[in-house]
């Protein structure tokens, strides 16, 4: 059984009223410590109010990890009338061949078996495609909810803000200024959730409830936003000029290898490349994204992207990958600026444009 994390909420308030209480397994799992935080404190006070009141808390490091401990220990409270909460971390996502066949059997025999005496939740981060099609992920679904916790995208932040806000009983104002200020604080905080929680926080301290206005948000609030190069090619790609620029800054300010980005950059643009070379070569444009290893977010991009774009056009993109790629090394070249950065920064503002030569429609606030 699958869930989205905000029906987690609701999803326990209506097994605290039903007969059937608590599934017997919850499976936590993504790359959003807080939300992964906030429903495994969820599930704990939940388990408290049903009866487990023993918890026992086994973390899985390394391949010599004794999982006959974590089957001993739930099935010896099959024997008496205490319920147990069981949590097991495997902060690496990967439980390796003995911990595969553990999860499998511990599925069996304690989920199935003894499903009222224990609950248990497993804690994992983001899983890769292999790790989701895994026998032990798909036996941890069948025996009980799994809920993913995926990073809130720059487009959903606002929203996410404003929910926050009003469940501290503060709200921004109606229209275009609570907008600008949302935006205003989604740019502050974009990629750093557990730091965003803070900032709410703070804001909660310092502020009545009521409605806030933008000066009041912009006192508060830090700059705490964290960008990754996978945000970046994706701000490339979607057109957002004004977004990338900043987050190429960031970047910049947070050390990242320049020679790392342009890796990233150039990989997608020989992918577009033989995409193209693809598709006029007759073949069909999913296909073409298939077999150039493109998926995910980035096909949709690049389904919109590949038709707009001619092969001259996707030649003077690599070629000018070539002369940055030298850049970045330390060389020089005529009618570039100098310097990994400042090189970077051109060649985005190249792939912004558009093969009219026209900029790309910005998105709203980057």
């Amino acid at each position: 059984m699958q869930l989205r994390p905000e029906q987690l909420e609701a999803h326990l308030a209506h097994v605290a009223k039903g007969p059937a209480g608590l599934k017997p397994l919850y499976t936590l799992h993504g790359d959003e410590p807080l939300l992964a935080q906030e429903a495994a404190d969820a599930l704990r006070a939940a388990a408290r109010a049903a009866g487990f009141a023993e918890r026992k808390v086994f973390t899985v490091a390394g391949a010599h990890f004794d999982w006959s401990a974590v089957l001993g220990a739930a099935q010896a409270m099959s024997l008496f009338a205490e319920r147990q909460l069981i949590e097991i971390r495997i902060p690496s996502g990967k439980p390796g061949k003995d911990g595969s066949e553990a999860l499998q059997r511990y599925c069996a025999e304690v989920c199935e078996r003894i499903p009222e005496d224990v609950l248990t939740i497993v804690q994992l981060p983001r899983l890769d495609f292999q790790q989701a099609k895994s026998a032990w992920f798909g036996a941890l679904e069948a025996a009980g909810v799994v809920v993913r916790f995926d990073p809130i995208e720059r487009r959903a932040l606002p929203a996410w803000l404003a929910q926050r806000l009003a469940r501290q009983g503060q709200r921004v104002a109606d229209g275009e200024e609570g907008e600008r200020t949302l935006a205003f604080f989604a740019d502050r905080v974009e990629g750093n959730l557990l730091a965003a929680h803070q900032e709410l926080q703070k804001i909660a301290l310092l502020y009545p409830g009521g409605p806030l206005g933008f000066e009041q948000v912009e006192a508060a609030v830090l700059d705490v936003a964290r960008y990754d190069i996978a945000r970046l090619v994706e701000a490339v790609w979607s057109g957002r000029a004004a977004r990338a620029l900043r987050m190429l800054d960031a970047l910049e300010a947070e050390g990242e290898s320049a020679v790392f980005v342009h890796w990233a950059l150039a990989e997608d643009v020989r992918a577009l490349a033989r995409t193209r070379a693809a598709v006029d070569a007759g073949q069909p444009l999913p296909m073409a994204l298939r077999e150039a290893r493109v998926w995910g977010t980035k096909e949709k991009l690049f389904e919109r992207l590949v038709p707009q774009l001619a092969a001259p056009e996707l030649a003077r993109w690599l070629q000018a990958a070539h002369v940055c790629d030298g850049l970045c090394k330390g060389l020089t070249h005529p009618g570039w600026p100098s310097g990994a950065w400042p090189a970077l920064q051109h060649w985005v503002l190249m792939l912004l444009r558009s093969p009219s030569g026209a900029r790309r429609p910005l998105a709203l606030h980057g």
